[in-house]
Order: structure tokens, then sequence, then C-alpha cells
């Protein structure tokens, strides 16, 4: 049989049997041999494993290897193989003895698996197999316990009771949980008394008192834990808590102010903001918002809205107010908080209040008519400065100012200082019913306050208008019609409005009714019928006959008309119908009236023509400017009154305002030959002045308006008034040709041609009379 290794173990009492408390039966017996306790001996490999304490200092034995067959003559060699052989254990060959050479953290590897081998140095062989052995790592105290998850927070409502779960904190150690009580941990509060406690092994933290998050809204909470379950000597490690309180609607709002003064011009709108409340609340977020109302306010004339963003309470106008009538007001306002749950309603019983005073400030406000509009009635045709109506204005300020009335743009109407309107010009109800006037009334002592008032003035109808034809009407009547036979059916209009509907007469004229070839049936429905009283009409004696009717109305007083029918006697052939003699008419007035445009196309063309040549001759007037300028004729238009003694009396007024040098010729007696007269007659027939003086004046003219730098700048129209130098056919006044008459011979008038006759005739005549 084989010989065998023994394993010896050199370890230190204390720290080996407190591991040996942890194994088991077995095992623990198998240490206890190699201890030295009593055991039964085996052969080979008896032990198989190694125990050595972790955090050893180095070259700390681990225990020794010894083959049964070495009888001590140190011809064996013991050799260490495997993970670990060599780096961090060592063994003497000659002894076997394992030594540790590094410290070992069993955190980091708890087990060594080695193996080993006996050589027989003199032989060389191996003297027994090779056998696997392990190396155990003990666990000893050496690591604290460490919270992983930290930071811890956490949050919970304020005023909760005691015993409300808070959080849960959680520690780790590293140590052997099966080596004794290396990693049993204790929790304990090191810091959150009184308001917190934790519970000591499952680290579970409550609250053990309420607290208020309006006095204090967060706390940091340390916890401990330690091993060994606290035991002198054992480890520790802490963590912090933040403990948050969650906010709950325990605290009511309540105004910081109690009294509030505010002011409102009396021209303020309707929904204009004339100040702002604010109330206190303890809460936050959700819990804080709040609402404000009007609590006291007999008026109704404010309410207050909330400011979401500023939890402000903003007081609007809710009715304009008026200094004259109230000129402040007294209101109360209350708050409450917009989110309140119901088991907290026991913090929200009243409702805080505060009192708001409100000024109205007096403005210079503008007249104030009595009527918010006027409507008066006038009858048409009553004379000129009628008294239509009376408005009236009053300033409703203190100072009550006095008010000045004007109408604004009406040519018939007119309003004096007391507000009285009256008639500039005589109604008329058919050229107008109604007029819609603007009354202005203006403070007299700030002007710039004004206010206008619409005027309605209906126009009444008086019966002032007769009754009349209600068309134009073209009659006809056949030469050969018979008495009885209807040629027209009239009717009649009345421009007058009447109360009731209108109702017309109709009746031949006095003249008419005796000798008339017509008679008239009045069809008591506004209209008549026209018939023929004899037989046979003769178209050429008498083409056109005419009918005198009388219209009468119904008015009060009743107006009466004498209307003129015109009948045309037509030849209507053997069918006795007078429709070919209305086409006749119609085919003459349709030719007139083609005739009539193609004399206005005409007339067009020429226009065209006229203005084409215009623009020509003007283009050609711009191309060649006048150089001549001169001062002999004026630019203004004189007038006068003076009938003159003729083209050649200059006496009656001054000719220099017309030209500057003009020459004045001596009278011509009128003795004159028939050949001069002639000469005279045709020179009479020339137009305007001498050509060259004209031309002269207008180029001066011309020179002078594009050269004035006075002038505007766009074209204009001048007028000038050109006398010219006299009349070679002398003067044609009477003045001082008395005397000549009665040795003149007119003879010659009869050799002037037509337009002559008429006076030849007249002063041949009284020659040879007086002759």
């Amino acid at each position: 049989m084989s010989g065998g290794l023994v394993m010896q173990f050199v370890l230190a009492i204390p720290l080996l049997w407190t591991y040996l408390t942890a194994l088991e039966t077995p095992e623990l017996e198998k240490v206890k041999h190699a201890m030295g306790t009593p055991s039964r001996v085996k052969r080979g490999w008896v032990w198989n494993q190694f125990f050595v304490p972790e955090e050893m200092n180095t070259s700390h034995l681990v225990g020794q290897l010894r083959s049964d067959l070495d009888n001590g003559n140190n011809s064996f060699q013991y050799k260490l193989l495997g993970a670990g052989a060599g780096d961090i254990f060592t063994i003497d060959e000659k002894t076997g003895d394992i030594h540790a050479i590094k410290k070992l953290d069993r955190e980091q590897q708890s087990l060594y698996i080695l193996r080993a081998q006996v050589i027989d140095t003199t032989t060389g062989k191996a003297v027994e197999p090779e056998s696997e052995f392990v190396i155990r790592v003990s666990d000893v105290n050496d690591n604290k316990p460490q919270f992983l998850q930290e930071p811890y927070e956490a949050s919970v409502p304020e005023m909760s009771p005691e015993g409300t779960f808070v959080i849960q904190v959680t520690a780790s150690d590293a140590d052997d949980p099966s080596t004794g009580n290396n990693a049993r941990l204790l929790y304990s509060l090191l810091h959150g008394q009184p308001y917190f406690s934790v519970e000591p092994t499952t680290g579970v933290i409550r609250i053990s008192s309420k607290m208020d998050r309006e006095l204090q809204d967060e706390y940091q909470v340390i916890i401990q834990a330690k091993d060994m379950i606290g035991q002198p000597g054992a480890l520790s490690g802490t963590t912090s808590v933040l403990i948050k309180l969650q906010d709950i609607n325990d605290n009511k709002p309540i105004f910081k102010e109690s009294f509030y003064r505010m002011t409102v011009s009396e021209f303020a709108s309707t929904g204009t903001s004339i100040g702002k409340i604010m109330a206190h609340d303890n809460d936050i977020g959700e819990n804080a918002e709040m609402d404000y109302s009007i609590e006291e306010d007999g008026s109704q004339t404010f309410d207050i809205v909330t400011d979401n963003e500023t939890q402000e309470g903003i007081v609007i106008l809710k009715k304009k107010v008026d200094f004259e009538r109230q000129n402040h007001y007294g209101i109360r306002a209350k708050v409450r908080n917009r989110h309140v749950e119901e088991h907290l309603m026991q913090y929200h019983t009243e409702a805080s209040t505060t009192f708001i005073k409100v000024q109205v400030e007096d403005e210079d406000e503008p007249p104030v008519f009595l009527l918010p509009y006027y409507i008066f009635q006038i009858a048409e045709g009553n004379p000129q400065v009628s008294i239509v109506g009376v408005v009236s204005a009053t300033d409703p300020d203190h100072t009550k100012s006095p008010i000045r009335y004007s109408i604004v743009r009406s040519k018939m109407f007119s309003i004096d200082n007391n507000g009285t309107i009256i008639t500039t010009n005589t109604l008329d109800r058919e050229t107008n019913a109604w007029y819609n006037l603007s009354v202005r009334a203006t403070e007299v002592y700030n002007v710039r306050q004004i206010s206008s008032v619409p005027v309605h003035v209906q126009i009444l109808d008086i019966n002032d208008h007769a009754p009349e034809f209600s068309e134009h009407y073209e009659s006809y009547v056949c030469e050969n019609a018979g008495p009885g036979q209807v040629i027209q059916t009239i009717s009649a209009v009345d421009r007058d409005e009447s109360t009731e509907d209108h109702h017309f007469y109709f009746n031949l004229s006095v003249e008419d009714t005796n000798i008339s070839s017509f008679t008239i049936i009045d069809n008591q429905d506004n209209t008549a019928i026209i018939l023929t009283n004899r037989t046979g009409f003769n178209l050429e004696e008498e083409a056109v006959l005419y009918i005198s009717i009388l219209i009468a109305d119904n008015g009060i007083p009743s107006l009466t008309s004498t209307n003129t029918l015109t009948v045309h006697v037509c030849d209507c052939g053997d069918a006795g119908n007078t429709e070919s003699c209305r086409n006749k008419e119609l085919a003459l007035s349709l030719g007139f009236m083609i005739e009539l445009v193609i004399a206005i196309l005409i007339c067009i063309v020429i226009i065209f023509g006229f203005v084409l040549l215009t623009l020509g001759l003007k283009q050609r007037g711009k191309q060649t400017p006048f150089p001549e300028k001169g001062e002999g004729f004026g630019e203004n238009i004189f007038s006068y009154n003076d009938e003159g003694g003729g083209e050649d009396d200059t006496e009656a007024f001054d000719i220099v305002e017309l030209r500057s040098s003009s020459v004045r010729r001596e009278r011509k007696l009128r003795q004159s030959t028939a050949s001069d007269i002639r000469s005279l007659y045709r020179q009479s027939l020339q137009v305007g002045p001498d050509s060259a003086i004209f031309r002269k004046f207008i180029l001066e003219k011309l020179q002078e308006a594009d050269t004035d730098p006075g002038a505007p700048p766009f074209d204009c129209l001048q007028t000038y008034a050109f006398e010219g130098t006299g009349s070679t056919a002398g003067s044609l006044s009477s003045l001082g040709s008395a005397a000549s008459d009665q040795e003149e011979n007119y003879e010659y008038l009869n050799e002037l041609g037509p337009r002559f006759k008429r006076l030849a005739c007249l002063f041949g005549s009284a020659v040879q009379t007086h002759s």
C-alpha cells in the first residue's frame, strides 16, 4: 500500500475556532485531527483543504504537506502547482510548508484550487500520484456597511399622523453573512428626532410627530447602519435622507390690507380696471389659487376678477359712473381658495374681507341733450322764419356753461341760441318730405366740448298741386268715325299726399261743352273715356283737334286743372283702325331718331378732329418760341358801362389801360361818296386788327407767360382786351351828325346789296319826301 501526505495546519487558534463553529461536523472532525485531535489515520492525501484568514500578514504559514513515506533523509522534493502557485502561495520543497506571500481578500477570491506533487530526487520519479487540494480564505469583519441607493429623497404630506411611512433605506455589507455576525446590520437614527424614527432591522423611516410645512418645509435625516448587530468593534456606515413636506390646503387667504382707496374717471368706459387688491395665502401651488368677489355693492357698479398669474384681484368698472349723480362708492370684497378638499373645510369656514372706497373724478363733460333725438313736423308752404321746434341741451358739470347751438350744413333751417329751429326757405313736401338735421351744442366756456343730436323734420302735405294727366297722350280719330266711338282712356295723378285715397273728377271745359266734337264719361275710378260726339272728320280741313279737360281732386280745398288732349285726325282706310296711324308716327319717329344719332356721330367726329388739330398746333407752337417782347398791351380785362360814340370814339374810356402807344385818328365827316362807302364796307368785313399788330401782341404775351417765374405750373386761359388803333370807316356815333344829315344823299345805299335793302328804302323815301 502506497504512502500518503498529511496536511498540517498552522492557524491562530481563536480565528480558526470562530470559523469552525460555522462548519458542519465532518469538517470539524478533520480540522480537529489536523490540530492534533485524536483521529484515525489514513494513508496518502488524507486532508484535501486548508483554511487561512484574510488580511493576514505576508509569509503567513498556511499549512504543511508531508508524505508518510518521507523518512527524513531529504530525498523527497515537494512541488505546488495550479492557479496562485508561485505568486500567491509558495511551498518549501524540503519540508512541504505552504506560505501565503500576499494578503488575501475573501471579498475578491474566497478559495484557491491547487495541486501537490512529491518527487524522489534520487530517481527523479513521482513518489505518489498528483493530488488536488483547496485553500479557503476565511472571513474577517473588514467591510463596513454601505448604502448603495443614496442619495435618498422622499416626500410626505404635512400634518401626517404618527407612524406614517416615509421611505425605507437599505445598506449592504460585503462580509460573509455565514460567518458570525459580520454582515448582520442594525439601523439607527443619528439626526431627525423627534419628527422621524427608523425601524432597527428594516431601515423603514416613519413619522413620529406632526409637522407643518409653513414652519419648515424639508428635513435632513441621517441614518446609521452597523454590522455585527451593533456589538463592540462593529463597523458602521451612514446616509442622509432629504424629506420634503407636501403642502395641503390648511391655510385660507387673508387680505394684507383691510382698506383700499381707488379713483375712477366719469369718462371711464365699462370694463376699465380701476385698481388691484391682494390677499396672501401661506399655501403654495394649486392650494394658493383664490377667487375674489364683491360681497357688498348695492349699486352693482363694480366687479372683481382674479389674475391667475399674480393671484391679484382686479377691480373693474361694471357700469359707467357720473360724478354729478354719485361721486363716491363703498364696496366690500372677499376672497376664498379655489380648491378645498372636504376634509380641510374646517380651515376655511370664514372668508377674509376688505373694504374698498372708490372716488369718482369729475371731468369736463360735453353738453347733454334732453332727448336722444328729435322729430318735428311743419306744413309745407309756410313762410320763411317759421318755427319748427325747440331742442335743449345742458352742461352736466357744476359750471353750467351756457350753450350755443348750430345746425350742420343746412340751407333750409337755422337755429338761435335758445335752441329754436326756424325755416330759412319755403318748404315743399313734393321736393323733400323729410329733412335729417344734425344740431350741434357747444359750451361757451369751453368750445372744445361739443355734442350733437339728430333732428328729423317731417314736411306735412297741403293740397297745393292740381291733378294732371298721368302721361302724355297721343290720340287718333278716324275720318269716318261715328258718334260714341271711344278714342282714348285717360287717368290723372296728383303730386300731393292724401290722407285718404285720391279721387279725381273729369269734365269738359265750359267752352268745349257745347261746341266740342267729343264728350267725356267719368268712370268714377280715377279714369275717364273720351268719345266722339259727331259723325265724320276731315283730315284736310282739321288735321288736329284739341279737347280741354277739367280734372278736380278731392283735396281740401279742391284744386282743378285744365289739361289739353291732342287728337289727330287719321285716314284709317277701310279698316277704320287707328293702329295704322300710330305705326306711321312710330316710323317717322324712328327715322328722326336715326337721323339724330347720325348727326351726333358727325359732331363727335368733328370735335375729335378739332381736338387733334388743336393739339398739333399747340405742339408746333412749343417748338418755335417767340423772341419779341413789348409793352404796348395790357393783360387785364376792364369793364365799362358806357355806350360810347362808336368805334372811333375813344373819349368814353381810357384806352391807355389797354395799350401804351395808340394813335388817335381825326374824326372824318360822314359825307362820303358811294365808292368810299363801298370801300369802307369791304374793310369792315375784316376780322380783328391789322394782322401784324395782332401777331406782335400775341407773341409778346406768349413770351411773357413763358418767362414769368411766378406763372402757375399748368396751362391756363389768358384773356386780353384789344381795342386796336381805330377804324377807317370812322365813327358811327350820332353825336354831331344832325347838321350833316340834311345834306346827305343816301342813294348809294341801293348799291350795297341785299343787306342794306331795308335801310335804303327807309332813307331813300325820306329824302324824296323831304325834297
